[in-house]
């Protein structure tokens, strides 16, 4: 990866579905903390990698109904897709390797011959990943059968089974675990090792993941049996292995504390950023609070107090503009009496902000450039906007920042617009 020089500090590399994603918590908190977590104190100097057994037809149905973070590297259908950015862009390489001893339509004429075999829908079929739905009982009998057929054809398959019923045909060289360790032998080669190395999963899929090498692992709390089991069998002495007591991403962030990987205390688990100071000076870090307390406000979170409003005045340059996506301008402090206004406007209803690929640059001897994409969920409205800040070091200010200069755009003109609202 080319956004930064060197090792990433850190790579953390997740399972999505009750994993980095709760399906129980329709507040979506876990996933929000964590996000917080990872954009204030990780997305500069680190790696996001999510590896996951959907496609990415179906992957991206769910980064439209869940606040995801983009990933660095998405890892997809079981460790057969491999692709980079928020382009994601594949790896011909990965699937040039895959290629070898594989035929998809051997598989399928075989696996044809087990009525027992129920295909998973059309979306979920891929070039490398033939996949079924089957009973525990007859999916045992069936992996012990059909390897054997294929290899006679001269296709060397590997089967995962997980969720107690989803059966997953795939190359022999595939797989969570080996698309992990392909991409950490090409860091190698390029000498970029990440530092640590943190996987996190909760089924069967994604036991392969805690066979790589000098790699950290959390099971989160609601892992199912198969891989519990698995654990037991196989990596119970393992240090680097738990089994965390939090569910989901909660799990994951109680990883980071326990291995002493990082900061491990989310932002939104701050309620009072005056009372508790971070030891940290960081523009990301700086708007992950703001945007933590616009939410706050809006919600009635925080007590109703000019106090805040003037706080905020005094990071906010008297002379600094705001230029809004519909093109107007107004100055900061027009902006900060607006937002004043609606205190509590959101109270009782569905309402979520939060930021996504903060990445900042020294343009000057105190000035940063800093870009980011804003998230708003309201209700059932989902809002983007692509934002670019200029902020310049006041010592005299208790975080060291001050906010100059800030342009925001829509990601998706086809999305609705607010254009009464100026408050950020």
């Amino acid at each position: 990866m080319d956004r930064f020089n060197g090792s990433a500090r850190l790579m953390i590399v997740s399972d999505l579905d009750s994993t980095m994603v709760d399906h129980d918590d329709l507040d979506n908190l876990s996933l929000l903390r964590f996000n917080a977590l990872w954009e204030a104190y990780y997305r500069h100097d680190s790696l996001l990698v999510f590896s996951t057994g959907r496609s990415p037809t179906s992957y991206k149905k769910l980064r439209n109904r869940k606040p995801l973070l983009t990933p660095d590297i998405t890892i997809m259908s079981v460790g057969t897709e491999i692709t980079y950015g928020e382009s994601m862009v594949p790896d011909t390489a990965w699937t040039q390797y895959l290629n070898q001893k594989w035929s998809r339509d051997i598989v399928t004429q075989e696996t044809a011959k087990f009525p027992e075999l129920t295909p998973q829908s059309e979306k979920d079929q891929r070039p490398h990943k033939v996949s079924f739905f089957v009973e525990k009982a007859k999916a045992w009998e069936i992996i012990n059968v059909l390897p054997k057929r294929l290899e006679e054809r001269g296709v060397d398959v590997k089967i995962i089974y997980s969720s107690g019923i989803a059966l997953d045909i795939l190359p022999q060289g595939a797989g969570k675990g080996q698309a992990l360790a392909y991409l950490l032998k090409n860091f190698k080669v390029d000498g970029k090792v990440p530092m640590h190395t943190l996987v996190c999963g909760d089924s069967g899929n994604d036991a392969e993941l805690y066979s790589v090498p000098e790699v950290y692992g959390v099971m989160v709390s609601n892992a199912q049996e198969e891989l519990l089991q698995w654990y037991t069998q196989n990596a119970k002495n393992n240090p680097n292995i738990i089994h965390a007591t939090e569910r989901c991403a909660a799990g994951i962030i109680q990883a980071i504390g326990k291995f002493f990987l990082g900061p491990n205390v989310s932002p939104r688990d701050i309620r009072d950023f005056q009372k508790c100071k971070v030891d940290i000076f960081s523009p990301s870090h700086e708007v992950v609070k703001f945007y933590l307390f616009y939410e706050r406000w809006r919600r009635a979170e925080v007590e109703k107090s000019e106090q805040y409003v003037q706080n905020l005045k005094s990071v906010f340059c008297p002379l600094g503009i705001y230029v809004h996506p519909s093109g107007g301008e107004q100055p900061f402090h027009q902006c900060i009496d607006s937002m004043a206004k609606l205190y509590g406007d959101k109270q009782g209803h569905q309402f979520r902000v939060w930021v996504d690929r903060i990445s900042s640059a020294q343009i000057g001897s105190d000035i940063w450039l800093v870009k980011f994409h804003k998230w708003e969920l309201s209700g059932n409205e989902l809002q983007c906007y692509v934002t670019t800040v200029l902020m310049s070091l006041k010592a005299e200010l208790p975080d060291g920042f001050s906010w100059v200069h800030m342009h925001q755009t829509w990601l998706d003109d086809s999305r609705a617009r607010d254009q009464t609202v100026w408050c950020f």
